[in-house]
């Protein structure tokens, strides 16, 4: 028995270190992406087509103008059926041919394209005419093949012409650029377009055009897409700064001036360098490779910084930017892959991946120490598609378990009834009312790719280049003739020959045949990696030139009430902006400085004040959550709550404190609680106000309640648009108070004030984070729960559909285009004493009779959910 035991461990050694995946187990994961595929499609279809896009928490579509305004992040809604025409060619690879034909016909008789809406000139492209000429690729392919199609005579070819021309008049600019926005009716400038009057658009805006516009113009046989595209790449490169060969994130799309002067590989960038070499392999102009090359030399010598990748000054390239990183740089491995550099493409690979395990998904961006900087995460695919990547270079199976570990924690923490939830937090596993197009288009054909063997797919995706929303562009494209706007006689300037070094070209073609037969060589790259993110690698300091001193103001000198440091803040360039949230955010432009000592002063100010910022959070305390876990939520959905500074603290408790929620009498909990047989041994909901925080959970705490929960008497307040709220204590020893209590917006307030008043017993999970809904239920549990409750009224309530909102990056760029240039946004005090208000609380009738929607349209829609979830529980997803 020993020698049998001490074999098997062997074996459990030996597959640690990188055994096959059996195609029964590839063919199970599969499988489970398309079931995946389907859940998220289908509930769009069946609650938000037409919209643009599926809102998963409230089941319905999102249109524009019709929900509050998420800023930036909306100018991807043309009123076009976004999501629709975003999966087309995903309905193809999955082998939905049928589902593929019949959302053909949809686009065809539904969608318009000349709406009178401002849209993203760079998403509209990404998403819309990408979709459109990716969902032509695949009809002409099917037409061709002889058994789908037959009907098919270019119509969405057609659309996609009628789609180039309405985007054509954002280019007409003295450089080039584009304007970063046009009206799809009334094109720019015009006094009906309510556009035009932009400056500055983002390099990756810009700079993500020739793909689509060059397929556009191969297709169609008009030059007139593909020469737009093609000069205002020609001025991002004469833009460029010559000695580091770097770009800037933002430019002025009429001097060409660069407004924003930090580089890097993640928004406001990324897709730049992605279409400089996937133009070379798209339409095989060796300038577009050898500009590549270029740039790419420059990213290695300055930004990157194995593992990691960190942005910096285009003309102090040896001057960090800033001290954290974007998700969207999370691309970058597969474009390495791409080029054949795959060593460093496993290195950074593997750093976002430790990250990953670290907070189950990727934090919209997060600190050289791998903390979280921001704590969203749109549900990003740029993982998934570098993870695919570097399984087709290397044939190790340890990027399937990568794979797995995706769909796991997509199935565990985003999937809901009517699709799949954007992360609002990582740390609390708290939702957004949001699934992105892009989720569809690109998540799920990198993961089938992953574990799709060639014969599982009925087309060979090596003819096929993938454009940055993942939409399959045909090679064959290379030979159809086109206008080029360098003459055929021109030759490279000699400047470009000059800088050019011949071994950047190693490796240049695209190549996913096995470059390393050896398991161990990419094992060994990982485990220096792996081992630093476990014991979270220290902060690297500032770079400070020899002989620069000190900056004239030092951050942790600074006060904002101080005039003289008002005034050096000037001098170096630097803004203070009030929030309305009562916030102070530094923004500084080094073009507004002095003089070119001020500018760096100024930077490395900002340095010091992100670092200081960081320091600041460290002494903060986290945000916890609110799980309802009763009947119909059953831990779904999670609130995003404030923490006290005194009380339990839910980050020692293994399982959180659970119970059911009783709003206490009087409502303010400003004195004795008459009702405390109904709040002993359960959570008391109390209304802000009129006394101190530690009074209220002593009285709560005298009538025998487990815990309690404050809410906002300032309507409208969100946890969406606040920053973190933590409830201070009296001024005196708070020791004597033994429960937790726990602080909610109005917002997400109404949310079990709405689920009180309509199921009446409602009981929640208070946590330092969001649990595992197998380890609340206990497994089995929960599934019986659900069983049981099928009988009974389960209509949900909008406290699913308004949990969380946020704003965050879009999918290509996620950089707003002007603002901030280095500088984060500093609280005014982490901690806040409740003071007593002078109008008083309202009555406990009043606040639950006013609260919310009702929910009952959803009714119908929540008894099939429920069945779908039963059958997601029995195949273990």
């Amino acid at each position: 028995m020993p020698s049998a035991l001490f074999v098997l461990m062997l074996l459990a050694a030996l597959c640690s270190l990188g055994c096959a995946m059996s195609r029964d187990e590839k063919l199970k994961l599969r499988n489970q992406v398309v079931e995946m595929f389907d859940h998220a499609y289908q509930n769009y279809m069946d609650h938000a087509y037409p919209a643009d896009e599926l809102m998963p928490l409230t089941c319905r579509g999102r249109v524009r103008g019709l929900e509050p305004s998420r800023g930036d992040v909306d100018d991807a809604l043309g009123k076009f059926s976004l999501t629709l025409i975003d999966t087309l060619d995903t309905l193809v690879l999955l082998n939905k041919t049928a589902e593929f034909e019949a959302a053909v016909r949809r686009v065809l008789s539904d969608v318009r394209l000349d709406n009178d809406i401002v849209v993203s000139v760079f998403e509209t492209n990404i998403r819309v005419l990408g979709g459109l000429l990716g969902g032509h690729s695949m009809a002409v392919m099917l037409k061709e093949e002889g058994q789908h199609m037959r009907w098919y005579q270019d119509e969405l070819l057609h659309m996609a012409k009628d789609l180039g021309l309405r985007l054509l008049p954002a280019f007409n600019t003295s450089s080039g650029l584009p304007y970063p926005r046009v009206n799809l009716k009334y094109g720019v400038r015009g006094p009906e377009s309510r556009t035009g009057t932009e400056t500055d658009t983002c390099t990756a805006c810009a700079g993500t055009i020739i793909l689509e516009f060059a397929a556009l113009s191969r297709f169609t046989g008009d030059p007139v897409f593909e020469a737009h595209a093609r000069r205002a790449l020609d001025f991002l490169w004469e833009k460029r700064q010559r000695n580091s060969n770097l770009v800037g994130t933002t430019i002025n799309i009429h001097s060409g001036e660069w407004v924003r002067r930090d580089s890097g590989v993640g928004a406001g960038i990324d897709s730049y360098y992605e279409y400089l070499l996937k133009a070379y392999v798209l339409l095989g102009d060796e300038q577009f490779l050898q500009r590549f090359n270029i740039h790419y030399a420059s990213i290695m010598k300055y930004i990157s910084q194995p593992p990691l990748l960190l942005d910096v000054h285009i003309h102090k390239p040896l001057l960090p930017a800033r001290t954290w990183m974007d998700s969207l740089l999370a691309f970058f491995p597969g474009l390495q892959v791409l080029k054949g550099d795959i060593r460093p493409a496993i290195e950074t690979h593997e750093m976002l991946y430790q990250v990953t395990k670290k907070h189950n998904f990727l934090p919209e961006a997060f600190t050289t120490d791998f903390r979280v900087h921001w704590a969203q995460h749109p549900l990003r695919p740029e993982f998934a598609e570098s993870t695919y990547f570097l399984y087709k270079a290397t044939g190790d199976p340890y990027y399937l378990e990568a794979g797995r570990t995706i769909m796991d924690n997509l199935n565990r923490f985003a999937r809901v009834p009517c699709g799949f939830a954007a992360m609002k937090d990582v740390r609390t596993g708290s939702h957004e009312d949001r699934m992105d197009s892009f989720f569809l288009a690109e998540m799920f054909k990198y993961l089938f790719l992953l574990f799709a063997d060639p014969e599982d797919l009925r087309f060979d995706v090596e003819d096929y280049i993938f454009t940055t929303e993942a939409h399959l562009l045909p090679l064959s494209l290379s030979t159809t003739p086109h206008v080029s706007s360098v003459p055929p006689n021109q030759t490279i300037p000699q400047v470009e020959q000059e800088e050019l070094d011949d071994s950047n070209f190693d490796w240049t073609c695209p190549n996913t045949r096995l470059l390393f037969p050896d398991p161990a060589f990419p094992r060994n790259l990982r485990e220096p990696i792996r081992s630093a993110v476990d014991r979270s690698c220290p902060r690297p300091a500032p770079y400070r030139e020899p002989g620069m001193g000190a900056p004239p103001l030092r951050a942790q000198d600074f006060m904002a009430n101080n005039p003289e440091h008002l005034e050096l803040l000037r001098r170096m360039g630097v803004s203070l902006i009030h929030l309305k949230d009562g916030r102070v955010q530094l923004v500084q432009h080094a073009t507004q400085a002095v003089s070119p000592i001020a500018a760096e002063d100024g930077v490395r100010f900002m340095q010091e004040m992100m670092e200081l910022s960081s320091q600041q959070q460290k002494e903060q305390l986290p945000p916890r959550a609110i799980q309802i876990v009763s009947h119909p939520f059953f831990g779904r959905v999670v609130l995003t709550a404030g923490p006290a500074q005194f009380g339990t603290d839910l980050s020692k408790s293994a399982t959180g404190v659970r119970g059911f929620v009783t709003v206490a009498e009087p409502y303010t909990g400003c004195g004795e609680i008459t009702n405390g047989e109904e709040v002993q041994g359960h959570i008391a909901l109390l209304q802000r106000g009129q006394c101190m925080f530690a009074e209220k959970a002593r009285h709560i705490q005298k009538a025998g309640a487990i815990g309690g929960i404050v809410v906002d008497d300032n309507e409208g307040s969100s946890s969406d648009t606040a920053p973190l709220f933590q409830m201070a204590g009296d001024g005196r020893s708070t020791d004597d108070i033994a429960l937790p209590l726990l602080f909610l917006f109005h917002k997400e307030g109404n949310i079990l004030l709405e689920a009180l008043k309509e199921y009446r017993q409602v009981e929640v999970l208070l946590g330092d984070k969001a649990r595992d809904r197998a380890a609340i239920f206990k497994g089995a549990d929960v599934r019986e729960a659900e069983e049981d409750c099928q009988t009974e009224a389960t209509s949900p309530t909008a406290s699913e559909s308004e949990a969380t909102t946020t704003t965050s990056g879009k999918d290509g760029d996620a950089s707003p285009t002007g603002g901030e240039d280095v500088g984060p946004a500093e609280d005014v005090g982490p901690a806040e004493a409740d003071a007593p208000k002078a109008d008083g609380g309202e009555e406990e009738e009043q606040r639950v009779d006013g609260a919310g929607r009702s929910a009952d349209r959803l009714l119908a829609d929540w008894r099939d959910d429920l069945e779908a979830f039963r059958q997601m529980e029995k195949d273990e997803l």
